[in-house]
């Protein structure tokens, strides 16, 4: 039979592509007899084999550097982002917020010149933070107030070039690819003999740009470095021979120098030595460059929002443009609740408004400056009649009280060591699937969690209980509100009366009584309950404190005058944490809700099952394992 002289090109594995090549090869008459094996020619078909696999690999990864969603390549994912008009988020400095003050009885008025250099540190490390922009103030008495400059950590750097046109491959790039690009201020200077200088600003919106306007464009080009260009006289005002092209920027250290605190000047200002620096806002927002990952996500968004907020992707795709050290954000209309000072976030519709939650990077909320100037930011892309607001995350605390039965027969390990790995399972649940916004806290993917840690587990019954703190207004008659949006559970009135209900709280102390520790419990009817505790028995100092929303999950205390707060978990503590019960084991986040387990209070203990082991009769309470915790409540 004659053979199939095709050649099979279906396949690009060494293997395959030398094994098809041979099989060609051996439908030629001229190969009919010919031992591939044993000749010269197969370290031929090697070099073929070879060729063709590196071929279709780099023909392969060409492909997937085409487009976006399967570059790879850093250079190839921000020219596709370029493409749908996205800009990259470059590494941002760390600012702070100070009041410089002079004193001096003679100068009428002093400048602060842009670089001037201010000095703090961080865990015993130095940094420096400069100022941008130039500033001037005049004489009040003697001395020379300059407020609320912002300084950022960095080295502030200038740069020049002498536009040419013969040089037909000019390029103003930006050295320094930790350059905070927010920092950047660009002047053209007319020429060497002429000083006369214009500031341009970046363009927002091209069609805003006439053959006139001073602007300027920014993109990021290769190494991760910036490069600023202008128009060609039709969009934007081109550039002539002899121009000067000066660049000034703050070169960062990123997010390290975030939480400097305390700042001092190094050097004269204004011929002055006597200065004072005095914080108005700790430095924070300093943050890395924009990860692939992150570009990825947010050009198509970018690019689908048309340079406006309409939708809530719109205003997530801004709010990380504009707060780099974004980690998660949660956007709701006013449709589908409101924030109010006292009550917090409710379901209370409030038209016209957008609410913006963000959880930042570092941990912390954001702080009144910046949640200003966000709103400033966001301001030119907002519709008209649109008014977004920027509210904390809200936290609720989930508290497990764990117990898990496991057989002996089957592992090495010990109660103590089951009882780490099933807290350390827990550990990167919390990580992974809580502490964003949406995620819901489901019992039934904890308890299969559990089973599944060890083999050796047989089963676990895990209880859970609600926590949220609030910040008490010390020395004022004060009441607050305190929302779980989850319904608690009160079978029936008056559940649980003389136990204390389904509320706790920690410790406070109250005006008219500084001996008494209070706390605060329910009836199971609806009411809150205050009381202290004297020689083991509960003494109640006020049976009508406040109401509980079943239903709804909301605690309102009455006004309260608090005079102190306990140590929460064992540590100074300015807040007040409320517990309760759920109606249901499974946790749901409504709007800017956050859900986190708390790993402080964790109970978690571990028994083995007297059952399994072949023992029946016996009670199942040897080996027990249980991990630190404080007391939270005694709902469980």
């Amino acid at each position: 039979m004659a053979q199939d002289k095709r050649l099979i090109v279906s396949e690009f594995d060494f293997d395959d592509v030398k094994n098809n090549l041979k099989i060609f090869m051996q439908g030629q008459t001229e190969f009919s007899d010919f031992n591939f094996e044993g000749s010269a020619l197969s370290t031929l078909l090697d070099v073929l084999a070879y060729n063709t696999h590196y071929l279709g690999y780099n023909m392969n990864m060409l492909a997937n550097e085409m487009f976006l969603d399967s570059a790879s390549l850093r250079s190839s994912v921000v020219s596709h982002a370029k493409t749908l008009g996205y800009e990259t988020i470059s590494p941002r400095a760390a600012k702070a917020f100070v009041n410089v003050t002079l004193f001096d009885s003679v100068l009428a008025t002093a400048s602060l010149p842009a670089g001037t250099v201010f000095t703090s540190s961080v865990d015993d490390v130095s940094f420096q933070f400069v100022n941008v922009t130039d500033f001037t103030a005049s004489n009040s008495g003697s001395q020379i107030l300059f407020l609320n400059i912002p300084i950022y950590e960095g080295t502030f750097v200038k740069t020049q070039f002498v536009v040419s046109s013969t040089d037909v491959d000019q390029r103003f790039i930006i050295s320094n690819n930790r350059a905070d690009t927010t920092t950047l201020t660009v002047k053209v200077q007319t020429s060497t003999a002429d000083t006369t200088t214009t500031t341009f600003t970046k363009t927002t919106d091209i069609s805003q740009v006439t053959p006139t306007s001073t602007n300027y464009f920014l993109q990021e080009v290769e190494a991760g470095k910036y490069e600023v260009y202008f128009g060609d006289g039709v969009i934007g005002k081109g550039l002539s021979d002899g121009n000067l092209v000066i660049l000034t920027y703050v070169v960062t250290n990123k997010g390290v120098a975030n939480t400097a605190s305390s700042f001092t000047n190094s050097q004269a200002i204004s011929s002055v030595t006597n200065v004072q620096v005095a914080t108005v806002e700790s430095a924070s927002g300093g943050a890395e460059t924009e990860t692939i990952q992150s570009i990825k996500f947010n050009a198509p968004l970018d690019y689908a929002s048309q340079g406006r907020c309409v939708t809530a992707e719109d205003y997530k795709v801004f709010v990380k443009r504009f707060y780099p050290n974004t980690q998660a954000v949660s956007i709701f209309g006013g449709e589908s609740g409101s924030f109010d000072p006292v009550l917090g976030v409710s379901s209370v519709q409030e038209f016209g408004k957008v609410f913006i939650s963000i959880t930042s990077t570092t941990g912390n909320n954001l702080t009144v400056t910046e949640k200003s100037r966000l709103v400033r930011d966001l301001a030119p892309f907002t519709v008209a009649s649109i008014t977004p607001v920027i509210v904390d995350p809200d936290t609720v605390f989930i508290i497990l009280n764990v117990a898990a039965r496991y057989n002996s027969n089957l592992t090495t390990e010990t109660a103590d060591s089951l009882q780490n790995i099933i807290t350390n399972e827990l550990i990167t649940f919390n990580n992974n699937n809580l502490k964003s916004f949406n995620s819901a806290f489901r019992h039934s993917q904890i308890t299969s969690l559990i089973d599944d840690s060890d083999s050796s587990i047989i089963s676990n019954i895990t209880k859970v209980i609600m926590g949220k703190f609030f910040t008490p207004t010390i020395g004022e008659s004060v009441g607050y509100v305190v929302n779980f949006n989850n319904r608690f559970f009160n079978p029936h009135a008056g559940h649980n009366a003389d136990n204390g209900g389904v509320i706790a709280s920690t410790g406070f102390k109250v005006s008219g009584d500084t001996v008494n520790e209070m706390f605060f419990d329910d009836d199971g009817s609806g009411n809150i309950r205050r009381f202290y505790i004297s020689a083991g028995v509960k003494i109640y100092a006020d049976v009508a404190a406040g109401i509980v929303d079943y239903t709804n999950g909301i605690i309102t205390l009455y006004a309260i005058n608090i005079i102190s707060v306990s140590d929460v978990d064992g540590t100074s503590s300015a807040k007040i944490r409320i517990t309760t019960i759920p109606d249901s084991t499974d946790i749901i986040p409504v709007r800017n809700q956050l859900l986190e387990i708390d790993l402080v209070n964790i109970i978690v203990n571990v028994i083995i099952d007297t059952l399994s082991v072949g023992d029946p009769n016996s009670v199942a309470t040897a080996d027990l394992a249980t991990s630190s915790y404080t007391t939270i409540t005694s709902g469980f």
